[in-house]
């Protein structure tokens, strides 16, 4: 088994780490822990596993982390482990894995999956596959100037505290997109393949991680007092069904006649300029337990 592990994402929890490890060891598991150094080095890593005919690779960060060994692993056949040591851990909270230490070495061990279809975001630089969602507009523009400093020191607080001093900085300009053939505006976008946002809060109800095709969330309302809204709306499971929002199931989001907007692809600045949103080729099997 092959755990790559991210040390800047998962440094605050890297105990946890330790006990999982401890636990795998002591049950005569046979282990090697891969650390990444710089971005993409998960998808490389995991992909150098799978060559040597690993037949799991083991994700221990955040859910950017999680991303990149699953881009490795497409069209592999390898299964996908999560140690979940990131800052808010959605695709974890969305799939009902384990937290507890025991809990997570006990279902790596078991081996048992469920199905998840990941979702491929184009634009100028090239492909990003993302396992959760992407996110254009404010949302995005709050994850690009949250330092790791922040994350460190509040954890999800980071976001909040930025998003109240980003607030009034914000343009909010309107996206044009297409969802499949149908043509709309919105003051922000999120493409999810899973119910939840930000952690464990409910935003894409009708969203089914294991099939293709997405739950677009369509912010009509802009401004600083409508940010501050669906803000507040968040924590209260709320932001789903508040005024202004319309979810929209597609099988291909086209972004166009934009200027370039920030986005961002499970939790991590993702550039500017998002082109189009496809589903990925093939599903990959994740370790649930």
């Amino acid at each position: 088994m092959v755990i790559v592990f991210n040390p800047v994402a998962g440094r605050r929890r890297a105990h946890l780490l330790w006990r999982v490890l401890d636990v795998l060891v002591a049950n005569g598991v046979r282990l090697e822990l891969a650390e990444t150094c710089r971005a993409g080095h998960a998808e490389s890593l995991a992909l150098e596993a799978v060559k040597r005919g690993e037949p799991m690779v083991v994700a221990a960060g955040g859910d950017g982390t999680i991303a990149e060994v699953a881009n490795g692993l497409m069209g592999t056949g390898a299964r996908l482990g999560v140690i979940p040591l990131g800052t808010a851990n959605v695709l974890a909270h969305e799939l009902g894995l384990p937290f507890s230490p025991k809990a997570v070495a006990a279902a790596l061990a078991f081996g048992r999956t469920t199905t998840l279809w990941p979702g491929i975001a184009s634009s100028a630089q090239g492909d990003r596959l993302f396992v959760q969602m992407l996110g254009v507009g404010f949302d995005a523009h709050v994850v690009k100037r949250v330092s790791f400093p922040m994350k460190k020191l509040f954890g999800k607080g980071a976001y909040v505290l930025r998003s109240m001093s980003e607030v009034t900085r914000y343009s909010y300009p309107l996206i044009r997109v297409r969802l499949d053939e149908v043509e709309t505006r919105a003051s922000s976008v999120i493409v999810s393949k899973g119910r939840l946002y930000g952690g464990s809060f409910r935003l894409a109800s009708d969203a089914i991680p294991g099939e293709p095709g997405f739950t677009v969330v369509l912010f009509d309302r802009t401004g600083p007092g409508a940010a501050l809204m669906y803000g507040a709306a968040l924590p209260l499971n709320l932001l789903g069904h508040a005024p202004g929002v319309r979810r929209i199931r597609a099988n291909r989001v086209d972004f166009f006649g934009n200027e370039p907007v920030p986005a961002q692809a499970d939790g991590d600045p993702a550039g500017c300029g998002v082109v189009s949103v496809t589903n990925a080729a093939a599903p990959i099997q994740v370790v649930v337990g």
